[in-house]
């Protein structure tokens, strides 16, 4: 039976507007990775490394530098929206696509739960008279007005709080070093060494397994293919300088973090980075803390539902998911409506869920996309391009297989019980696959890639 195509440019449904540069692409990035999100899991992966978080973001960095790398590589081949659900379908087929997709549904999903959470959770303690649950409704419905008007107002939107968290991190970085320099007594080497309470490698890689959900910026970035200015040249280059500013601001962020406050114990581990901004600046770094986070939280709770809510559409556009609610684009606004106000319906689950239960699955999610893309790059490029040559070799086998050898490990690195939800989250989207495809006996449709 032949393969089912949807050619996105002409069937009725409009199109994206292509409005993006580089800069804003990477405030995009940056914006969705949330510089200070490096105190979202901050109390949770420090006392599992021991202290030593930015030894894990180092390894973290390095896997996700190979990872971006082979994104920046299928973005240039294919400038439109989809991510790795796009990547992994064009390289292995509908079938794979789809299960690559259905794994990025996950972290997409839960991601916005995590910015709404921390919204009313830090909010909640700012104004203890208003419910947390009344933050999170607003936020949900301010975000998802937002993105419905359009991606021009939510790139704007990202300029500031760029400036607000830039602001606050020289601050902290201000009055960290300064509380340090009074003490006489700082250990540089400390935040790498550990604190003694959870000695061995593995404890460091289980910490940098979590903390790959600090980097699902460039996978975002990839989101918005279809809405760069020269999608081919502007897309590759804002992964890569996302992910690696994104890196070293985490790392530089919980060095000094760990150095103005060397422990691992905390009022609450959930909110352990309030005890490390009142070592170091007191009540005035706290508020300041608390308000730079929430706005951070607000603009990654932004991009990340912009960006899902494309995914969806993509998904919808090939009718994978219901066409008709899912692959439709505004005709005044010339976004996916339908599809944005499913996110934020979803992102309603943000009152019943913990912390540490949605960072685990947004990296499982994250790092199921991440090792896909890895391999796209060798089928691609090599088996079905037939690219020759030592250079090719090394850029599309050697170069996408540390970085597949490195996800795989980090996922492997996870909780068990994080496995054994994330296996579940994929067995239901086969079975769903199952019942599109009436039992694998039709072709799964497949978007047209044409320009």
């Amino acid at each position: 039976m032949p393969q089912h195509t949807t050619d996105h440019r002409t069937d009725g449904q409009g199109q994206l507007k292509r409005a993006l540069g580089v800069p804003s692409l990477v405030f995009f990035g940056l914006v969705y990775m949330v510089p200070l999100t490096v105190f979202t899991t901050y109390g949770i992966v420090t006392q599992v490394t021991g202290g030593r978080v930015p030894l894990a973001y180092v390894i973290t960095l390095l896997a996700m530098v190979f990872t971006a790398r082979s994104y920046a590589k299928m973005a240039a081949e294919l400038p439109f929206a989809g991510s790795a659900y796009t990547y992994t379908q064009k390289s292995f087929g509908a079938g794979i696509g789809f299960v690559a997709g259905w794994a990025l549904l996950l972290d997409y999903l839960f991601l916005p739960m995590i910015n709404y959470l921390v919204i009313g959770i830090y909010l909640s303690a700012a104004f203890p008279i208003i419910p947390a649950w009344i933050f999170v409704v607003t936020a949900i419905a301010l975000v998802t007005v937002l993105n419905i008007i359009g991606i021009v107002s939510v790139a704007r939107a990202n300029v500031v709080i760029i400036a607000a968290q830039t602001i606050f991190i020289f601050t902290f970085a201000g009055l960290g070093i300064a509380s340090m320099t009074g003490t006489g007594t700082v250990d540089l080497a400390a935040p790498f060494t550990g604190d003694g309470t959870a000695d061995g490698f593995g404890n460091v890689m289980a910490g940098a397994a979590i903390l790959c959900l600090s980097f699902l910026g460039f996978d975002a970035v990839s989101t918005l293919s279809e809405e760069a200015k020269d999608a081919k040249r502007t897309v590759p280059r804002a992964i890569i300088i996302a992910t690696v500013t994104g890196g070293l601001i985490y790392i530089a962020l919980s060095f000094l973090a760990q150095l103005a406050y060397p422990s691992n114990d905390f009022t609450d581990v959930d909110s352990g980075a309030l005890d490390v901004m009142a070592a170091a600046g007191g009540q005035f770094l706290t508020i300041f803390f608390t308000a730079a986070y929430v706005a951070g939280a607000c603009g990654s709770a932004l991009t990340s539902q912009a960006s899902v809510s494309r995914i969806l559409y993509a998904m919808g556009r090939d009718g994978v998911l219901p066409k008709s609610f899912f692959g439709r684009l505004s005709p005044r606004f010339h976004t996916p409506v339908l599809a944005t106000l499913a996110v934020g319906l979803v992102s309603l689950l943000a009152l019943a869920v913990d912390l540490g239960f949605i960072s685990e699955m947004v990296s499982f999610g994250a790092l199921i996309a991440f090792s896909a893309v890895n391999l796209s790059v060798i089928k691609h490029f090599v088996i079905d391009g037939k690219r020759r040559g030592g250079a090719a070799v090394f850029s599309f086998i050697v170069l996408p297989g540390i970085g597949f050898c490195l996800t795989l490990w980090l996922w492997t690195s996870l909780s068990p019980r994080t496995l054994l939800i994330g296996a579940i989250w994929l067995l239901i989207g086969i079975a769903y696959l199952a019942v599109v495809t009436r039992g694998f006996r039709r072709s799964t449709p497949m978007l047209d890639l044409t320009e």
